[in-house]
Parts: C-alpha cells; sequence; structure tokens
C-alpha cells in the first residue's frame, strides 16, 4: 500500500486539471495552500492542502480544484453507524475534488473527484477504500454532448469487467438525485464509493482511471459550447439551474455535510457553489421549449450509451 504513490498521483491530477481549463479558459488559476499544525474541529483534524481557484474570468465564472490531505484521531459515531470495524481508529483521507461553472449558460456545470480513505489501529489490519466518480449538470441538452461524457466513462470502466460502468452509472444517477423536485442534478456520469473488492493497487488503477477521464470528457465539451452566443432567457435559466445545484449540495451532499458538521475548512468545502444563482416561486419552463427538453431528461434518466447493447 503506498501512500505516497496516491498522493503524488493527486497532486499531479490537479495540477494537470487546471493546467488544461486554463489552457481553454487564458487566465490561470490561483493558488491557496493552506495548513493545520495543530489539531482543530469537532474530528481534530490535522493535514493541508491545496485550493486552486479560477473566478470572474472569460470562460469559467467560478471553478476550484482542491487537493486536500487530513488526519484524525478518531471519527464521530455517526460516522461508525455502518462500519463498526472502524471503532478507535485513527484515520486519514486525501482527495482532489472539483467543480466547475462555466460563464455561458449553454457550456455544462460538471464535477469530479477522487480520494482515497485510511483508518489504522495497532495491531490490527488496515482499513481502507477509494471513492470517487464525475458528473455533468447541463442547462440545455445536447445529446452527443452527453453521448461523449459516458463514451469517456465506459472507456475508463472497461478494462475493470463488463459490469462496472452499469453499476457506477446506475449509481450517480441514484446518488445525485433531488428527492424534493424529482430529478436528477444532472446528465449523470460515473459515482463510487467504499471501493476495497479488487486489491489496492487495481483499485488505485481504477480511481486513475476515472480521474484521467475527467478532463478527457469536459475539455472537449466545454470548447465546443463556451462561445455559444446567448440572451437573457438563456442566463437566466441558467440561474435557476445553479439554484438546484445548490440545493443539492446543501441538503444532500454527503461531502459537503460531513464536511461542515465536522470543522472542515469552509471556504475549501463550499467553492463548489456558484458565484450566482436564482431562485423564482413554482417555476415551470413552457412545454415545448429546449428548458423543459431538459428537465424531462432529469425526471427520467437516459441510457446514454444503447449503441452499445448487443
Amino acid at each position: 500500500m503506498d501512500l505516497q504513490a496516491v498522493k503524488d498521483y493527486l497532486l499531479e491530477l490537479q495540477a494537470d486539471i487546471c493546467q488544461q481549463l486554463a489552457e481553454v479558459d487564458g487566465q490561470d488559476f490561483i493558488t491557496d495552500e493552506w495548513t493545520r499544525t495543530q489539531a482543530e474541529g469537532a474530528l481534530q483534524l490535522t493535514g493541508g492542502g491545496i485550493t486552486r481557484v479560477l473566478q470572474d474570468s472569460a470562460v469559467i465564472e467560478k471553478g476550484g480544484v482542491n487537493f486536500s490531505h487530513v488526519k484524525g484521531a478518531s471519527l464521530p459515531p455517526s460516522a461508525m453507524a455502518h462500519r463498526p470495524e472502524l471503532a478507535g481508529r485513527s484515520f486519514q483521507a486525501m482527495g482532489v475534488s472539483l467543480v466547475i461553472h462555466p460563464r455561458n449558460p449553454y457550456a455544462p456545470t460538471s464535477h469530479a473527484n477522487v480520494r482515497l480513505f485510511l483508518a489504522e489501529k495497532d495491531g490490527e489490519a488496515p482499513v481502507w477504500w477509494f471513492g470517487g466518480g464525475f458528473d455533468l449538470t447541463p442547462f440545455y441538452l445536447f445529446e452527443e454532448d452527453a453521448r461523449f461524457w459516458h463514451e469517456i466513462a465506459f472507456a475508463a470502466c472497461e478494462p475493470f469487467g463488463a459490469e462496472v460502468y452499469p453499476r457506477f452509472k446506475k449509481w450517480c444517477d441514484e446518488y445525485f438525485y433531488l428527492k424534493h423536485r424529482g430529478e436528477t442534478r444532472g446528465v449523470g456520469g460515473l459515482f463510487f464509493d467504499d471501493l476495497n473488492a479488487w486489491d489496492f493497487d487495481t483499485c488505485f488503477a481504477f480511481m486513475r482511471a476515472v480521474g484521467d477521464a475527467y478532463i478527457q470528457a469536459y475539455r472537449p465539451i466545454l470548447v465546443r459550447r463556451k462561445d455559444t452566443p446567448y440572451g437573457s432567457r438563456a442566463r437566466q435559466w441558467q440561474l435557476i439551474r445553479r439554484g438546484r445545484y445548490v440545493e443539492f449540495n446543501l441538503v444532500y451532499d454527503r461531502g459537503t455535510i460531513f464536511g461542515l458538521q465536522t470543522g472542515g475548512r469552509t471556504e475549501s468545502i463550499l467553492m463548489s457553489m456558484p458565484p450566482l444563482a436564482a431562485w423564482a416561486y413554482d417555476h415551470h419552463p413552457q412545454p415545448g421549449t429546449p428548458e423543459a427538453e431538459l428537465i424531462e431528461v432529469l425526471q427520467t434518466p437516459r441510457d446514454w450509451l444503447e449503441w452499445h447493447d448487443g
């Protein structure tokens, strides 16, 4: 189990994603390195990270790519409710998490993260798992974008077994679901957690495949949509849909809730929030419009790779 290799990869991934997005945008991310030399928060966390942010720029209205590596003496009871083997163990977690909110309403928001969790106790075998994935949140549906996004996801999963993509695609649709709205957050992608079914090296290889696939999938879509002409109607729709994004992150997202409740670094946790969002009372798009088409898809997730059948 080579933890330094995982950390080195995560730092390289963060740097590569920021470089590629900066090439598209024309402006560099600012870098905020932070450390905790003394235990802080409910979990008595130590460690640090690197938060990279690009905001109010030509293509990316707000984007954040965060690396963190934190350690704690013990987990709270809520975190051990379904994992009693974690009782009395110290832990550490490292990962890269990002959200990109483009300025243009026709360019989709994207999210990705990859992470490793490790819990240890003297005299006992370590408990570890990987998690992560990536998902796409368009405001206007371009079917070719959704298909391309899922083709890249499928290709990342294929070397690890035929069942991997369908399982983690379904998990993504079910996880990024706003129950109170009756719709998914976007057109999905991949989501996995508690991954330790394979040996450590294979699980690490899968995490790398998913991490590398994100920018392969997102950059071409962003380039294709970033200069599409738009008006006030599209902008207002984008802000309303961003409101749904905020709702999910604050109500359902386990990472956001866990971080805020346990004394995590607030600025890094909330970097996923869009710079502007809107809520309109009982808003419904007119039938037959592109906005209504998007809602129909979000209420009934599709199999974007039907061409693979057979």
